[in-house]
C-alpha cells in the first residue's frame, strides 16, 4: 500500500475520544483514546486530542505511514461542510467550534468532519452489514440514539445536516426525560435513557441512575426479573421507534450500534416483536434487523469515513485487520 494512503481517524465522544490511524480500505493500525471529560471545557480537550493526534503520527511516520488526511466523526449538530460543530448535547460548552479550520491550522492536513451517525451508516455500508444494500437505516444506539441514512444508495444529509436526529421523536407522552421532554425515543432506548428507565420503573430499587446497561444485562442473563422488565420495555419502545421508521423510508435493513451488539437478543428480540405489531407487512417482510457487524470496531472504522466518501468510497477490500 502506498506510504501516503492513510488517514488519522478522530472519534470524539461525550464519554470517550479515540484517535487511530487506518487506510482508505478501513484497516485500522493504531489506536490510542483518552476520556473526554467534557467539562474541562474545549480547550482542554482539544489541546489533549492534538497531543493524542501527533502521538499517533509519529508513530505512523516511523513505521513508513504517512498520513494525508484527518477524519473525524462527532455528534451534531454540526454545519458538515465547514466543520463547525454546533453545541452537541455530550459535549457543553462545544458552541459553534470551527473544529475543521481549527485541526487544519494546528495539523496542516485537510480535515473532513462528518456526523457520527452518518460515519457509522458509511462504516457499516462500506464495511459491514449493509454493504450491497441501496437503503439502509443505522442507529447509534450508544449514550443517546442518533441515526444516519443511505437513501438510494447515497448518504442523505438533510437540508440543514440533521437528518437523523431520530433520537428527538416523541413515541410517548410520560416517560423519562431527554431532550429536555418527557417520553422522546432516546429517554426510552439510549443507554442513559435505560438506566433512567431502570430507576423510572423500579425507584425503590435503582435511584440516581445507580446502575448500567452491562449491569442490566448481566442480571438480566442471570434470570433477575426487574433487569429483564427494564430491557423488555425497553425493547418494545425501540421496536415501536423502529416501525415509525419502516414506514416512513422503508429500508433494506436497520443496523444498529453499540447497545445491540452488547445486549443482542436481549433487547432485539421484543423490539422486532413490538415492531412487527405495529409496522405494515410489507415493510417488516422487506427489512433485516441486525447489530453492527463491525461490532467493537464500529467506532474506529467510522472515524475513518469521513475521508473516504471525500475520496469516492473505498479502496481495495478491506480485511479490517487491527494492530
Amino acid at each position: 500500500m502506498p506510504a501516503g494512503n492513510h488517514v488519522i481517524g478522530l472519534d470524539v465522544g461525550g464519554t470517550k475520544t479515540a484517535v487511530v490511524l487506518g487506510d482508505y480500505a478501513g484497516n485500522i493500525y493504531d489506536r490510542c483514546e483518552f476520556p473526554t471529560c467534557p467539562e474541562r471545557g474545549f480547550q482542554a480537550t482539544f489541546g489533549q486530542l492534538c497531543e493524542c493526534v501527533q502521538t499517533v503520527r509519529d508513530r505512523a511516520t516511523q513505521d513508513g505511514r504517512q498520513p494525508t488526511a484527518i477524519s473525524v466523526s462527532i455528534g451534531g449538530p454540526l454545519d458538515i461542510a465547514r466543520g463547525i460543530v454546533r453545541s452537541p448535547p455530550n459535549l457543553p460548552g462545544w458552541d459553534d467550534i470551527p473544529l475543521k479550520t481549527l485541526l487544519e491550522e494546528r495539523l496542516g492536513l485537510p480535515v473532513h468532519v462528518e456526523h457520527d451517525g452518518n460515519a457509522g451508516a458509511l462504516a457499516e455500508w462500506y464495511f459491514g452489514a449493509a454493504r450491497g444494500c441501496q437503503n439502509v437505516i443505522f442507529l447509534t444506539m450508544g449514550t443517546g440514539i442518533g441515526g444516519g441514512l443511505i437513501l438510494n444508495g447515497q448518504l442523505y444529509r438533510g437540508t440543514t445536516d440533521l437528518a437523523g436526529e431520530v433520537g428527538h421523536v416523541r413515541i410517548a407522552e410520560s416517560g423519562p426525560m431527554a431532550y429536555g421532554k418527557a417520553g422522546s425515543w432516546e429517554a426510552f432506548c439510549g443507554g442513559a435513557g435505560i438506566m433512567r428507565l431502570a430507576t423510572h420503573l423500579f425507584p425503590r430499587r435503582w435511584t440516581d441512575e445507580q446502575v448500567t446497561v452491562r449491569e442490566l444485562a448481566e442480571l438480566a442473563k442471570a434470570g433477575d426479573r426487574d433487569a429483564q422488565a427494564v430491557l423488555t420495555e425497553a425493547g418494545h419502545r425501540l421496536g415501536r421507534g423502529l416501525a415509525i421508521l419502516l414506514d416512513i423510508l422503508n429500508p433494506e435493513i436497520i443496523v444498529i450500534g453499540s447497545l445491540a451488539v452488547h445486549l443482542g437478543e436481549l433487547i432485539l428480540k421484543p423490539a422486532g416483536e413490538e415492531m412487527c405489531r405495529e409496522a405494515l407487512p410489507g415493510p417488516v417482510v422487506a427489512c433485516r434487523v441486525v447489530p453492527a457487524a463491525l461490532g467493537q470496531r464500529l467506532g474506529d472504522v467510522a472515524a475513518l469515513c469521513a475521508a473516504i466518501a471525500a475520496s469516492g468510497g473505498p479502496t481495495g477490500r478491506s480485511s479490517l485487520a487491527s494492530g
